[in-house]
């Protein structure tokens, strides 16, 4: 369908930044020729405005305009705080 967002589903990685996450994003494909799931990573940096993702929580980012330089998505929602487990414990 035209004019629909991508979503993606990751661990955030690093919080250093105001409003700006790192999330890592894993996927597994199959490799074409050896017919092998390989473990694929990528990396995104996503907006977060109210600075409550932590690092290791999983987040759900979706697609949405450039930004900034490198930022082209946005935290939709927070899936699991680990972030706040750790520092608690």
């Amino acid at each position: 369908m035209p004019g629909r967002r991508q979503e993606k589903t990751g661990v955030v990685l690093s919080n250093r930044m105001q409003k700006t996450v790192v999330v890592k994003v894993v996927r597994r494909v199959k490799d074409p020729l050896y017919k092998r799931y390989v473990t694929k990573t990528s990396t995104f940096h996503a907006h977060d405005e109210q600075n409550r993702c932590s690092t290791g929580d999983k987040v759900r980012i979706q697609e949405t305009r450039p930004l900034s330089r490198l930022k082209r998505w946005r935290v939709v929602e927070i899936l699991s705080n680990k972030g706040a487990e750790k520092g608690t414990a």
